[in-house]
């Protein structure tokens, strides 16, 4: 990867502020800061059980489908 594409991915992790920089005369220093991923694994975990529940019901529906075709 070149380093004005990595730089800009920085730049994008840094708007979403997923990582903070700081910079010291020509150098920058980039750390990460967990919080915003910490919200988003939340939100995930909450979407997972939704879906598990709607594929569950899918797959009952499926089956009755099989079954009344039988």
């Amino acid at each position: 990867m070149s380093l004005p594409s990595s730089l800009q991915h920085l730049d994008v992790l840094e708007e979403s502020g997923l990582v903070k920089s700081r910079k010291a005369g020509r150098v920058r220093t980039y750390r990460l800061t967990p919080q915003p991923l910490k919200a988003a694994a939340g939100w995930l975990e909450g979407q997972h059980g939704i879906w598990n529940r709607r594929l569950d019901q899918l797959d009952t529906y499926l089956a009755d489908l099989k079954e009344q075709k039988s």
